[in-house]
């Protein structure tokens, strides 16, 4: 019986192996996973953690993708990667070509006397001469070391070989973006037999990871090198920290103009698709009637979703696909870090941030990858200043009702400005001290299609399963509440506070639906003759406090499954204090200056 068939029949009669890929982040764990399987991964809880892993099945063996591990912070999902280790038949570690001693040295300890191999991603890398060798022992001999050269492939095999041979497990070089599928015999794939994936040196890569060894605390032998990518514009001073905020706001923006686009051309189709079922809806029972046709029910609010919130979403999720995938997201964290550290947050936490402008729920989820110091400012920010897929668009939409679309320069200003501020009053000193839990430069790749949709179906997954269901809730509730008269009541008893903030009363209304849901204060334009009144001052001041009074409902359900109910309820108060010190300033030295 042949090898391909020994697979077949293990798959069929037992339980699968479990191996478990631990390696520091962008060292090419998910591509590896990915090209090791060619099915698609399902997110699963392992070990009881609350925090998934992806799982790839195929060819008898079970992989499990672990998140990144960030060994400088303590993070969730550091522990959950570790975690994993318990139940693992065999253990990968994954580590890059580039720099193989340093991760090893930080890696090997925590494997200690399990069972597993080495791979070594990015092999390509070694020979390139686009790079940056640095304590090049290992480098030709003709050349110096810190300029860009490559290594002599020669000693750098010589080198993986004796590093095998000390560590007593297998290593193997690969290059994880290409990794060549051929059939057993050597012939093309196509057709039903299994398919063997091989390492640079030859080797079948199902069989290294079914062949793993007891790993050492550490290795005596170095390969002797660490190769750096060039310096581009992310780090010049100064500059660098400019162009890596434009380069974040530039998938904000795109996403925005594209989805709106779409939508202008789309919303009025569906809405005519709607309208019968709408119209059938007035004849059922009060409160049914409320909760599918009513202003705020579900077919009521579906096109504004599926129409306006879910293409910006798609959008901004494949952008930042791209962003992680091509590798520029680290850079952009790097080069912005020691500016945010001074508002007790780091480039890391930057990107989550940005990406709550696509959708507040995945933003939140990915913050199990912050440090535990900075996790909760983190959500904190997301939740005041990112204006999310449903936020913003509507806010673009009030602007344009009253005549004044440049206000949205203004408005980001205020936005971005306050938001750092905020975060700067709330954040712990200990934040502030946080050092940058990335320890290398990344290097800049073209990204595949297939790499931009893995990265970008998390946030994507977490929308769908998380979002819409409470959206739809959120629907239910609130046509209730506007069916019994709850909202008018309430933006009647917030009337008289909306003086305070030289508004008309018929701004608190749409403040009250805001903090339910953020397109809420698109209700600006029901009044299009009062609105157009109001001075810039007074229309910035309305779009801001409906926008970061409360976070939306969905957000602060998330929140309070991720931390605690406890968090989310200090949460609420402090944002809605400092949103209403915020809006206060604006109105009166607005007032004041115009």
């Amino acid at each position: 019986m042949n090898e391909a068939e020994n697979r077949g029949e293990r798959t069929a009669e037992t339980q699968p192996e479990t191996v478990v890929l631990i390696g520091k982040e962008n060292v090419g764990k998910s591509a590896l996973a990915d090209a090791l399987s060619e099915t698609a991964p399902t997110d699963e809880a392992i070990g009881g953690s609350t925090v998934s892993s992806e799982v790839y099945r195929t060819d008898g063996l079970e992989i499990v993708d672990t998140p990144g591990l960030t060994l400088e912070t303590d993070t969730e999902t550091t522990r959950t990667a570790l975690s994993n280790l318990e139940d693992a038949d065999g253990v990968v570690l994954v580590v890059p070509a580039t720099d193989i001693d340093r991760d090893l040295a930080d890696l090997l300890p925590i494997v200690q006397g399990r069972v597993g191999s080495v791979v070594v991603t990015f092999w390509d890398r070694v020979e390139d001469g686009g790079a940056t060798v640095v304590d090049n022992e290992q480098a030709a001999p003709e050349r110096g070391g810190n300029e860009p050269t490559g290594i002599d492939s020669g000693r750098a095999w010589g080198a993986i070989a004796d590093l095998e041979a000390d560590l007593g497990v297998p290593v193997v070089p690969v290059d994880a973006r290409s990794l060549a599928r051929v059939a057993t015999d050597g012939g093309a794939t196509g057709g039903t037999e299994p398919t063997a994936v091989r390492a640079a040196d030859g080797r079948d890569l199902f069989e290294v990871l079914r062949g793993g060894r007891e790993f050492p605390g550490g290795a005596e032998t170095r390969v002797g090198w660490r190769i750096e990518p060039p310096e581009r514009v992310f780090e010049r001073p100064y500059v660098g920290p400019v162009v890596s905020c434009l380069a974040l706001l530039v998938p904000a923006f795109v996403a925005v103009a594209f989805a709106n686009t779409v939508a202008e051309e789309m919303d009025p189709i569906v809405g005519g698709l709607l309208e019968p079922a709408v119209a059938w809806t007035g004849s059922l029972p009060g409160p049914l009637a409320a909760v599918l046709g009513g202003e705020y029910g579900l077919l009521a609010m579906g096109p504004f979703l599926f129409v306006w919130a879910l293409p910006t979403m798609l959008i901004f999720a494949l952008f930042m696909g791209a962003y992680k995938a091509s590798g520029l997201a680290t850079r952009i964290t790097t080069a912005l870090h020691p500016t945010m550290r001074r508002v007790g947050l780091t480039g890391r936490d930057l990107v989550r941030v940005v990406m709550g402008f696509g959708c507040n729920v995945p933003a939140v989820t990915s913050t199990r990858s912050c440090s535990s110091c900075t996790r909760c400012t983190t959500i904190s920010a997301i939740s005041f200043g990112s204006a999310c897929s449903y936020q913003f668009p509507a806010t673009l939409a009030v602007f344009a009702a009253v005549g004044m679309p440049w206000l949205v320069g203004p408005y980001l200003a205020v936005l971005v400005a306050t938001t750092l501020i905020y975060v700067r009053l709330i954040a712990p000193e200990r934040a502030r001290m946080t050092s940058l839990a990335v320890d290398r430069r990344t290097f800049l790749q073209r990204p595949r299609t297939r790499a931009i949709w893995r990265e970008a179906r998390a946030s994507l997954s977490s929308f769908i399963t998380t979002a819409l269901p409470v959206f739809a809730g959120i629907c239910v509730v609130a046509a209730l509440l506007d069916y019994l008269g709850a909202l008018e009541r309430m933006g009647v008893g917030l009337e008289p506070a909306m003086a305070a903030f030289t508004l008309p009363a018929e701004a608190a209304l749409p403040v009250v639906l805001a903090s339910i849901r953020k397109d809420g204060v698109a209700l600006l334009t029901a009044d299009t003759a009062g609105v157009t009144a109001l001075s810039p001052v007074q229309v910035l001041v309305a779009v801001y406090l409906a926008g970061v009074l409360f976070p939306c409902l969905v957000t602060a359900i998330t929140v309070a499954r991720e931390v605690s109910t406890r968090f989310v309820l200090k949460m609420l108060a402090r944002q809605a204090a400092a949103a209403i010190g915020f809006a206060l300033c604006i109105a009166w030295i607005g007032a004041l200056v115009v």
